[in-house]
């Protein structure tokens, strides 16, 4: 049995030979998605900064919806991050308006980049809202992460100082979630530096 190949096809970069994806930290914008009074979101959104802030291989800009971002700075700063996460709660099994009004002021500025999720809720912890996302984000061409972190009975999860009773599951989530972000991040950066993206 024989078999027949096509020439090779040789594969270069502006960098030469040896070339390896940038380990500068890339830029993770972190949305707080409520803007309800009373709202939990500030105390699940602050834990994880907290997480996020730890590494090096990355840095964070907070976006609070509650605060009203004009859609032209909004959108200049989704242009500017390389990576979202995006702190959810479940509201009637979606997630809030705004939030929804928010992700449409921008368009290609999320493309060819990595969404994560940290949501809570009742039962589902928010889970219901995020698979809704996803679909929301894959009509912006983003590429939401598999690994998410969900509080379902949130207000119960956390104590007094804002910090989850459960640490090390909520940690170790965090951390798988952060660390595929950062692959995708510098691999879509690199992708996008190499060659713009288009629709």
């Amino acid at each position: 049995m024989s078999s027949a190949s096509g020439p090779a096809v040789a594969i270069s970069s502006p960098e030469g030979a040896g070339y390896a994806p940038s380990r500068e930290p890339f830029g993770l914008v972190v949305i707080v998605g409520s803007v309800r009074e009373g709202r939990f979101g500030p105390t699940v959104a602050s834990w994880f900064v907290g997480r996020a802030q730890r590494r090096e291989d990355l840095s964070t800009d907070v976006i609070d919806l509650a605060a009203a971002p004009d859609a032209q700075p909004f959108a200049s700063r989704i242009d500017a991050a390389d990576a979202f996460v995006i702190v959810t709660p479940e509201y009637n099994h979606g997630y809030p308006g705004p939030l929804k009004t928010a992700i449409d002021s921008a368009g290609s500025e999320w493309q060819a980049k990595p969404v994560g999720f940290v949501s809570y809720g009742g039962l589902s912890g928010g889970l219901r809202a995020v698979e809704q996302l996803r679909v929301v984000f894959a009509e912006l061409h983003a590429v939401t992460v598999r690994e998410t972190v969900s509080f379902h009975g949130a207000r119960a999860r956390f104590d007094e100082r804002g910090q989850p009773r459960d640490r090390d599951a909520v940690n170790t989530a965090a951390g798988a979630m952060l660390d595929q972000l950062a692959w995708w991040a510098r691999a879509l950066r690199q992708a996008r530096a190499v060659s713009p993206y288009g629709t």
